[in-house]
């Protein structure tokens, strides 16, 4: 399945050393970017390292354990797996409970709290807390975006793009965060594992496509209803270190 700019997710994810992310990103990232397959889901994780990190609107100093991210949101194809083998119902917007072949390097959406926690379990893993999602998008120094300080709409999929829908998740090379991670601006929200502003409510990051380019900076907060599903909003998982 090729991505929008004519190269696969699976081509992308085998050559996955740091010289070669570069190469393909241009973008400069921390010394290396250490990578795995995880053993259930078989999606490719970033090693973010422990240490220190800024963090929030404030840049407030924040010390934070090793763990392993996604590179890349959770696909329909990813999601599809994950209801065959345990028969969790389908997303709404899949024909007869399948993913449009168009569609599967995309991110899944239409999923609630709910949903992707339940494929967080299935995989052996865990939706990543706030500060987990910040500094895999910000990096150590507290970039205000994933590839820098440049308000640059065109490097991710927002409303401004104009495409008024979801992209591959290996689209935007140049909008990689300091670990190599995609899409951590714009495309979907993103499911996270912290409290939101209510019970029953949990916090998102990211922004989506439907959104205005100033709401997809990382420090950003939203939340919703755990039971909430929409066209705009997916997840990624998490797991600590191996």
């Amino acid at each position: 399945m090729n991505g929008a700019d004519g190269e696969s997710v699976g081509e992308v994810a085998e050559d996955s050393g740091t010289a070669a992310l570069k190469a393909r990103t241009g973008r400069s990232l921390v010394a290396a970017v250490d990578r795995m397959r995880h053993p259930v889901d078989g999606k490719l994780m970033a090693r973010i390292a422990e240490g220190i990190h800024l963090c929030g609107a404030a840049n407030s100093r924040e010390w934070i354990e090793e763990y392993w991210i996604d590179v890349y949101p959770t696909t329909n194809r990813d999601y599809e797996r994950f209801t065959t083998a345990t028969g969790h119902p389908a997303p709404s917007h899949w024909p007869e409970g399948r993913v449009p072949a168009s569609l599967a390097d995309h991110p899944v959406v239409w999923v609630s709290w709910l949903d992707a926690s339940a494929y967080a379990a299935w995989a052996g893993k865990v939706l990543p807390s706030s500060r987990q999602w910040e500094k895999a998008a910000r990096g150590t120094t507290g970039e205000r975006y994933p590839w820098g300080t440049s308000p640059t709409a065109a490097k991710c999929n927002v409303r401004e793009s104009g495409i008024a829908g979801t992209t591959a998740v290996s689209r935007y090379h140049s909008g990689v965060s300091p670990y190599g991670v995609y899409d951590l601006c714009g495309n979907t929200w993103e499911w996270l594992s912290t409290p939101g502003s209510a019970s029953g409510r949990y916090q998102l990051k990211g922004s989506a496509f439907t959104s205005p380019f100033y709401r997809c900076e990382p420090t950003s907060v939203n939340d919703a209803s755990m039971d909430m599903s929409d066209e705009d909003t997916g997840f990624r998982c998490a797991t600590p270190l191996r």
